[in-house]
């Protein structure tokens, strides 16, 4: 068996896989990001992450961050519009260890005003690098605008000026409504048993009360598809073209993952890649992404280049999106797709942080998680027609930012 499952009396799932290996990775996934902020508390999620990190009821903030350094172990964390994890990598004798800090700080935190003060530059610089960076900026801007109106159209790292009211009252106001125990997930991996992993999850993580989550997540506002073009000043343009896609509970999401992937997945081989870089030397990076939330989700294609280049590789992108939405991939194309779609998930199923992430949100969302060899399954049944309607679906009305 892959992998084992189990549910604290508390409500606090836990999923675990027994591997050869001497390090262990475990984290808390909890079911709560920036989308479950009111909108006076955005930014608030990201905020919690950091506070984290900064003491608790046992340890000082420098304990805290020795308390797995010492023993050359990590523990990290990081927020998404819909998760916080925190995360630690160990030897696997000192699991229990990082399983005791996880939920240390994840249940005791202090959140003392005077670290979050010095922790609040610290996100001011995190947003500054951003705004420095045209590259990662347009993607915060996109999304914002795509889901404009909605919970999900604001950015994770928030405002500075918001971000300076923020004190550890409203950091436990907002943990206690949203990080309840039916909204995490306890994940490990390493070379010890089901039954050990549970017994150190009870251990550390059965005594925190039982709470369930008392709101709804809204659905996002209507789509409504847009072009805009904004003065930068950049040495290069960058573009975005995209559009809102499937939610990671919908049976299309497979099919629009192999397609996205075709088009411009990491491979030097995707259309994107070999028709606007190969072969006519428009830009060094162009590449495609999925990204799916709970009920809705983004497809954006990204690339920079000389500013003279701009409109030909948007010409050459909505060539390859109209063929993908209207000529279906021959048996041949179709069958290298899958092949080179299942490699890629193999090999990045042999990290084991990984595969240990992604089954703890596995486990969240859906209580339940695929075992490679079903997946790998899923994807050789797609059918070139299933890959042309879906592309037909997301690709159709698709919308574009561009800094110049």
């Amino acid at each position: 068996m892959e992998f084992s499952t189990y549910t604290l009396p508390n409500g606090i799932r836990g999923i675990h896989r027994q591997v050869r290996n001497t390090v262990a990775h475990c984290a808390l996934v909890i079911g709560a990001g920036s989308r479950d902020e009111h909108p006076a508390e955005y930014g608030l999620a990201h905020l919690t992450e950091h506070a984290f990190f900064k003491g608790t009821e046992r340890r000082k903030a420098w304990q805290v961050n020795c308390r797995l350094e010492n023993l050359g172990g990590e523990l990290n964390a990081f927020t998404t519009k819909e998760d916080t994890t925190i995360h630690a990598t160990t030897l696997k004798g000192d699991f229990a260890k990082a399983a005791e800090l996880i939920a240390d700080i994840a249940f005791r935190s202090t959140f003392p005003d005077r670290e979050l003060e010095r922790e609040k530059e610290v996100i001011v610089d995190e947003i500054n690098t951003y705004k420095d960076s045209p590259a990662d900026l347009i993607y915060d801007t996109f999304e914002d605008m795509l889901f404009e109106g909605s919970e999900l159209g604001h950015n994770i790292l928030g405002r500075k000026t918001s971000l300076m009211r923020y004190d550890g009252q409203a950091i436990r106001a907002f943990t206690a409504r949203t990080h309840t125990t039916d909204q995490m997930v306890f994940s490990s991996i390493g070379n010890f048993s089901a039954k050990t992993a549970e017994a150190v999850a009870a251990r550390y993580f059965a005594s925190q009360p039982a709470s369930q989550r008392g709101f709804v997540r809204a659905a996002p506002a209507p789509y409504r598809a847009f072009e805009k073009t904004v003065s930068k000043h950049t040495h290069q343009t960058h573009c975005i073209i995209g559009s809102r896609a499937f939610g990671i509970s919908e049976d299309r999401r497979l099919p629009l993952a192999l397609v996205t992937n075709i088009l411009g997945g990491p491979c030097a081989n995707s259309l994107l890649n070999v028709v606007v870089r190969e072969k006519n030397g428009l830009s060094y990076n162009i590449e495609a992404s999925y990204t799916p939330y709970g009920d809705t989700g983004i497809v954006a294609i990204y690339f920079s280049s000389d500013h003279g280049n701009a409109e030909q590789c948007i010409e050459l992108i909505e060539g390859q999106l109209h063929k993908l939405r209207t000529v279906p991939l021959t048996a041949r194309q179709l069958s290298m797709a899958k092949k080179q779609f299942i490699a890629q998930l193999a090999i990045s199923s042999e990290s084991n942080e990984s595969y240990m992430l992604g089954a703890g949100k596995s486990l969240l969302v859906h209580d339940g998680i695929d075992t490679m060899e079903q997946v790998y399954a899923k994807v050789r049944a797609l059918t070139a027609r299933q890959l042309t309607e879906v592309a037909e679906e997301v690709f159709s009305d698709m919308s574009r930012l561009i800094y110049k």
